[in-house]
């Protein structure tokens, strides 16, 4: 029968393993790019060797493994998480909310959101609740908003979007791209399970090669056309799973000023 300690030994194993995998490492290339010897790794992830804190630390930044699956890693060998998932307002936050509400606040009269890892709302400035909901009823959704989810259900932002195949796609590709360390894990996954439900997801088009540097997304209503591109914001180094794990979405019209304001 195996004790409690070798389960948690085999399951670190597994989770070395795919880590390694997902970054197209080697035990060879793991040990050249941090300096432990490649038999330590053989037996750390064999279960044959109990690896430091450290060893831990060092083979997570090297595979950029994101925080919140840094504290799996520690708790799959016996330590204690580290990383922390913070309340925005407990006071180690408050330089990052203080600068996050000055971007939105300069990003008037323009929409701008505070995503967390699964595209939920978390704060916005004036510009956004105002501008979204001059289409649909916010009200009427659920909390928290889920972007992706406003912008694929026909009873949402979709009847407004021109050429909106193309651009369900991109917010698509998207997912993958932004997603904290490269890697959709199961709670995206059932995210986009719950997307490929509505009329037309599964079969979406390909984007199409363009002249523009970006993709725009046109919303229309009546005869009014507004046409706004996306610069994502995350945080440079971040040290919390909640730092790691928000990014800021201003929108920026592709068209006058003067037209939007």
């Amino acid at each position: 029968m195996q004790t409690q300690e070798h389960l948690q030994e085999h399951e670190l194993g597994n989770l070395l393993r795919y880590w390694r995998r997902q970054r197209g490492k080697s035990q060879l290339d793991l040990s050249l790019d941090t300096g432990i010897s490649q038999r330590h790794l053989s037996f750390v992830e064999s279960g044959r060797s109990v690896p430091s804190r450290d060893l831990l630390s060092i083979v997570s930044e090297k595979l950029d493994i994101p925080l919140r699956e840094r504290n799996v890693l520690l708790l799959a060998s016996g330590y204690a998480p580290i990383y922390e998932e913070s309340s925005w307002e407990v006071p180690e936050m408050a330089a990052v909310t203080e600068a996050i509400d000055r971007m939105l606040l300069q990003q008037e009269p323009h929409p701008a959101l505070v995503l967390d890892r699964y595209w939920n709302v978390i704060r916005t400035n004036k510009a956004a609740p105002r501008f979204f909901g001059s289409f649909v009823d916010l009200e009427a959704r659920p909390r928290p908003r889920n972007l992706l989810d406003l912008m694929f259900d026909p009873a949402g932002m979709r009847p407004f979007v021109d050429n909106w195949g193309v651009v369900a796609a991109g917010l698509l590709q998207r997912v993958c791209r932004e997603s904290v360390g490269h890697i959709v894990d199961q709670k995206t996954v059932e995210l986009l399970k719950k997307l490929e439900k509505y009329p037309g997801v599964k079969t979406l088009s390909t984007i199409p090669w363009t002249h523009s540097p970006v993709l725009p997304i046109t919303f229309v209503k009546g005869s009014e056309r507004l046409s706004y591109f996306s610069l994502i914001t995350t945080v440079g180094t971040p040290q919390s799973i909640t730092a790691q794990e928000m990014r800021i979405e201003c929108m920026f019209p592709l068209e006058s000023e003067s037209k939007y304001e």
